[in-house]
């Protein structure tokens, strides 16, 4: 498949130049995934104004803050979203078959059932994936292209917000009056599962507070 496309100059497109060549490209085989963090609130946004109309799919890992599905579902009634939503096994199932508490004892493992492993079989009906990774979240993105194929989940990744950093971000939600999660506001630049998300200091990475009290940095959806 990845040899199939020929990309055009798409780094030196814009964020919406890069959906509307991404929809022309894939059609209905182009999906957007949402975590309900401020990037999903923009590109909900932004996908919405240009008319696209793609699936949403959300990862939603059953851990998250009531923030966030309180986010969810603002962003939901505001702008019409049907979700697909991946099967992800219970809390209660998982504490069976791999031990309680496994956020702690194995994160990665959590992580890889309860959002790497949904992601793939979400993927599979797909060519490529809207994601909104951004250069500036953490040093392994900071090589992240706007367009690349995914050997991984055989599937193109298209990330147009890479280039963005936290104030075009922030600026971008305040002047389209957009929904999103206060925890932000709270001291939290990046929000995943309750168990394993912290408020960070100033001086602090944006992703400093996933997996504080470990060396891990990622969940590893988007890992290579």
């Amino acid at each position: 498949m990845a040899s199939l496309l020929q990309l055009p100059d798409v780094e030196s497109m814009t964020a919406e130049e890069s959906l509307l060549w991404a929809y022309d490209q894939f059609g209905d085989k182009l999906c957007l995934t949402c975590s309900w963090q401020k990037q999903s609130s923009v590109l909900v946004h932004m996908v919405s104004e240009l008319g696209i109309d793609i699936p949403v799919i959300e990862l939603d890992t059953a851990l998250f803050f009531r923030e966030t599905y309180e986010t969810r579902e603002r962003l939901v009634e505001r702008y019409g979203l049907e979700l697909i939503r991946p099967e992800v096994i219970s809390v209660a199932e998982q504490h069976k078959q791999e031990g309680p508490n496994l956020w702690e004892s194995n994160p990665d493992r959590c992580c890889h059932v309860r959002k790497v492993e949904p992601l793939e079989r979400a993927l599979k009906d797909y060519d490529a994936w809207i994601s909104g990774i951004r250069r500036e979240q953490s040093l392994t993105r900071k090589d992240a292209q706007r367009v690349e194929f995914s050997e991984r989940y055989e599937v193109w990744k298209v990330q147009p917000l890479v280039d963005w950093d936290a104030k075009r971000v922030d600026a971008y939600i305040h002047v389209n009056e957009i929904p999103y999660n206060p925890l932000h506001d709270a001291g939290y630049p990046s929000i995943g599962c309750i168990p394993c998300t912290r408020p960070v200091s100033r001086d602090e990475d944006e992703r400093a507070g996933r997996w504080a009290d470990s060396d891990k940095i990622e969940c590893g959806i988007h890992t290579k």
